[in-house]
């Protein structure tokens, strides 16, 4: 168990590497943002700037009652690193970030770190409360669905997971929102924090929006596992011991049949993120999704590469997490 928990660690590792630098390096093809944001200010373009590092013109431009303006975007380049190539920056920056330091953001100079403590809290509530509420009505569905294969409900519960399928996470969000907010008004129509119970209410829609999708992909991965394991000869073997359906279902068929949902569960967590970047913009939930979008159109690079590491390390505890269970669940995945 301890080798392969060693070798996961190490292969997660890796995809936080690859992660953050192909982020961190893409982020350098829509050009130089600090430079876009006192180039703007000062009314200089960066062929003038270039110009006057070749000795073709004076740095006396005075659109704002400045002298040096080119000399003041360069010395803000170095203090920002800006001046050195994608692999120095990164190094630099990883260095910074194992330190607790993600830098600060170039349009409003808040500290990237107090940013991420303010909103990956909200984010990581809805998320695990989004699991939840989707295991909560997976698990018993999938149970009852498996118990009546091919009878009435079955074929129903079947019609009703697909449809809820077919529905994309922003549709579904907006019908929830104008039920059971602005129709029948029993939870709020924007996010809350005035406790937790406020709180709690104002991410109920929210969550049963992500969550909806994921408990019928449950439910249809956790019945046909079901199916097959009641075929199991340990099955028959426990009812003709006499043990009760309800005894055999969950003490014997349900724990071998979770291993195509535990994997699923997993790589919906990571998929979570970009839903919820959706819903929260729906419901004006301040969480890690709306200021990622925020910080793309102000043109924050910090801000949006230390959200892209936050949101790498979280789907890579999740998905070891999930490997350590499902190694537990079948001791056999530990050799592979």
């Amino acid at each position: 168990m301890a080798q392969f928990a060693l070798r996961r660690v190490l292969q997660l590792i890796l995809v936080f590497f690859v992660v953050t630098f192909v982020a961190f390096a893409s982020l350098k093809l829509v050009g130089d943002p600090l430079f876009n944001l006192v180039g703007v200010i000062s009314g200089i373009t960066e062929e003038q700037c270039e110009a006057v590092a070749r000795g073709e013109l004076e740095d006396t431009f005075t659109s704002g009652g400045n002298i040096g303006d080119c000399a003041l975007i360069q010395r803000a380049k170095a203090e920002n690193h800006l001046d050195k190539g994608v692999p120095q920056r990164y190094g630099i920056w990883v260095i910074n970030m194992f330190r607790g330091d993600f830098g600060t953001s170039f349009v409003n100079g808040d500290e990237i770190s107090d940013i991420i403590a303010d909103r990956l809290p909200v984010s990581v509530r809805l998320i695990v409360l989004a699991q939840l509420i989707a295991l909560g009505i997976a698990v018993p569905w999938g149970v009852a669905a498996a118990y009546r294969a091919n009878r009435g409900f079955d074929k129903v519960s079947t019609v009703g997971s697909f449809a809820l399928l077919s529905v994309p996470n922003f549709a579904l969000g907006v019908i929830l929102l104008y039920f059971f907010s602005l129709r029948w008004q029993i939870f709020p129509s924007r996010y809350e924090n005035h406790g937790w119970w406020s709180e709690f209410k104002a991410l109920i829609l929210p969550a049963a929006t992500l969550a909806l999708g994921l408990a019928a992909t449950y439910q249809r991965l956790l019945r046909t596992d079901l199916i097959t394991t009641l075929q199991e000869d340990f099955v028959h073997m426990a009812r003709a011991k006499g043990l009760s359906d309800r005894h055999i279902m969950y003490r014997h068929a349900l724990r071998p049949s979770l291993f195509s949902v535990v994997t699923v569960f997993g790589v919906n967590t990571g998929a979570l993120i970009g839903g919820a970047l959706v819903v929260e913009q729906i419901y004006s939930i301040p969480g890690v999704g709306t200021e990622l979008v925020e910080a793309v159109l102000r043109n924050d690079p910090p801000v949006v590469v230390a959200l892209i590491a936050v949101v790498a390390v979280g789907f890579v505890l999740v998905n070891f997490l999930v490997d350590l269970v499902y190694a537990y669940l079948d001791p056999r995945v530990r050799s592979a």
